[in-house]
């Protein structure tokens, strides 16, 4: 089964929740492992939708098409 493609909010409101279960402290020992390696999944989800667009701006800057933020007026 494909997952569905999340957005980077959608992602960061997932770890927030997942952050917030752990700090309750009411979590056993496999609940708060299981939640830290989704936590860390998701992180790594938001790496790389995060690098994705910073080459996506990157390009867009070399090609010419948009200035870059410091020299616009």
């Amino acid at each position: 089964m494909a997952e569905e493609k999340r957005s980077l909010e959608e992602m960061l409101s997932s770890l927030e929740e997942c952050v917030n279960r752990m700090e309750t402290g009411e979590l056993t020992l496999e609940q708060s492992f299981e939640a830290f390696k989704e936590g860390i999944e998701l992180v790594k989800q938001c790496n790389e939708s995060i690098d994705m667009v910073e080459k996506e701006v990157v390009k867009l800057m070399d090609d010419g098409s948009i200035e870059p933020l410091d020299e616009v007026e």
